[in-house]
Parts: C-alpha cells; structure tokens; sequence
C-alpha cells in the first residue's frame, strides 16, 4: 500500500511539472501578430502589393504568425489603416512602398514602444526597420536583356514617377543597354501615376511609333498597360516586381523582379526566430536575392546569351560594374 501511495504521488508530481511545461510552451508559442498598409493600387497589382501578401502567406503557414491587412479605397489614407492596424494589437505594423513613408512616420511617432517595417524607403525613426532593395542592378540586368533583344536599337522606359526610387530602375536599365550597345538610344518617359494602365497603353503606343521594340516598365498597373500594348503592336515588353509574363504571353521577355516576399519572410522568420527587429536599414541586392530576373521567354534564347547575363550578374555582385549614378 506504501507503495502505491509512492508511486500515485510520483505520478503527481510528474503531472504537475509536465502542466507547468505545457503552460510555458503555450505562452512561448504566443502567434506573431503583423499587419500591413499595402501600396495604392493595392492586390491583383499582379505587382509590388501581391509580392508582399504571398510572403505574409508564407509566413503564415510556416512561421505561424497571424496577418492582417488594410487598403487604400478602404481606408482612403495610409495614415489611417495604419492607426487601425496598431490599435489592432499587431506586433509588427508594416507600411508597403515609400508613399506611405510620410503616414507611416507620422503614427510611428504616435506610438514610440510599436515596432514598424517600411518598405521601399528609407526611415531614421527607432522604431522603423526600413528594407530597400538595390532595384538599378536588377534593372541592369533587365537592360543587357533589351539590348539583345531589340533590333531597332531603340528601347523605351516607363516610370510611374519621377522620384528618386524610380529614376533607380531607369539609371540600372540605361547602364545595362549601353553596356553592351552604348549607340543605342533609350527613351524615358515618367507617367506620374501607378494605376492608370489606359495611360501607360498610350505612353508605350507612342515609343512604339517611333521605332522602339521595346519597353521596360516600373509603373506598377500603368506598366501593365505598356506590356499589354506591346503584344498588340507584335513588339516586346519586360515586366516588373513580379513576373509579369502572363498579362502579355507574347510580349514579355522578362520581368525585373523585385523578392518583397522574400524580404518580408526573411525579415519575419528572424523575429520569430530571435525576438527581435533587424535596426536600421535593410538593403537587399544581386547577391541576397533581393532582386533577379524572371525565367526569359517570347524570344529565342540561346545558352552563350544566357551565359552572358550571368557575367554580368557576376560582375555586378563583385563590385566591377557600378549600375547607379
């Protein structure tokens, strides 16, 4: 009888110290929190906002964080979702592209103790982790593309505005051509607004008419318009952000792609990991797979071209080629 009595209170003992452990697992698998304020257009941009949400869903299903999200018809300023999204008790609020940088700091200095992620901009705020991509060796890339692609020797830009972010992509792309063609002649043209893809049509219909085969674009739904465009006119487009080939399967070489949902995950998996924000700024290029190139289609593409990009890209990761001004 003694001992069964010793072996009962073992065993209660055992139980109390295994509940204990349950409850301190519970509360150390406390699920991350994250919402984020997405660009203008917002999703189905088949873009920069779309890019983030799949690296929230990945997130999502293998880091085990919860989400939410907010956009701007809704909410009708950044500056607003973002005040929802705080109040909402998320661990992490992040503002997506540098138009929201101005709403963003405005909250952030609100609410000094909540952590933020700014993307596509750079903040000097404590409380901002800002990720920036290195978008001109990307576009580098993009244009030793169009270089061997065009015929005419006459290539067309389009940005959605004329700000420092997007003359980024220009400058890269520029290098890029006249890296291999320094006689070709590279049209620019800033279409001052992301959503308009009627306007981005007419933008690309005109380069197309003076002789350029085609246009790289970093317009976000304007550009669509511009790869649209060049399939109707039977000439050729590279996408942006993501891989944009199946809005113009005949157009579309290529696509800058721009891993925001790499950025997002990586950024993400570390505070999950640790605890804890990277501080300051992220910057993310070539080499970290911040930015790359879509798979190349439309055209025919043999292994000595493709070899060529790749010198290229090597180049570029070991610091021999500058791709910005």
């Amino acid at each position: 009888m003694k001992r069964f009595r010793l072996i009962m209170a073992m065993i209660m003992v055992v139980s109390l110290f295994a509940g204990c452990s349950a409850q301190e697992s519970v509360k150390t698998k406390k699920r991350i929190k994250v919402g984020i304020m997405l660009s203008d257009v917002g999703l189905g941009d088949q873009s920069f906002s779309d890019s983030a949400f799949r690296g929230l869903i990945k997130a999502r299903d293998e880091l085990g964080i919860i989400f939410d999200y907010r956009e701007l018809h809704e909410t009708k300023t950044y500056e607003q979702g973002l005040e929802e999204l705080v109040k909402e008790g998320n661990d992490i609020v992040i503002g997506l592209g540098f138009m929201v940088q101005q709403d963003l700091e405005k909250v952030a200095k609100r609410y000094p103790k909540q952590k933020f992620i700014l993307i596509d901009s750079v903040s000097n705020l404590k409380n901002v982790t800002s990720i920036t991509f290195k978008e001109d060796e990307g576009s580098f890339l993009a244009g030793v593309v169009a270089a061997m692609t065009t015929k005419t020797n006459k290539i067309g830009f389009i940005g959605g505005a004329d700000v420092p972010l997007i003359r980024k992509f220009a400058v890269g792309f520029e290098k890029g051509v006249h890296a291999l063609k320094p006689a070709a002649a590279v049209e620019v043209v800033y279409a001052g607004d992301f959503g308009n893809d009627k306007l981005g049509a007419n933008i690309a219909k005109g380069m197309f008419a003076k002789g350029c085969d085609i246009v790289y674009t970093a317009a976000g739904f304007t550009g669509v318009g511009a790869l649209k465009e060049a399939e109707v006119h039977g000439v050729y487009a590279i996408g942006v952000d993501s891989d944009q080939y199946f809005y113009a399967e005949k157009a579309v070489v290529t696509s800058m792609v721009k891993n925001v949902d790499v950025a997002l995950f990586t950024v993400l998996k570390q505070y999950v990991e640790k605890g804890k924000l990277e501080s300051g700024t992220v910057q993310l290029g070539l080499k970290e797979n911040g930015v790359g190139l879509a798979p190349i289609r439309v055209v025919p593409w043999s292994e000595p071209q493709q070899k060529l990009v790749e010198q290229w890209k090597e180049k570029i990761e070991n610091g021999e080629v500058t791709t910005n001004e």
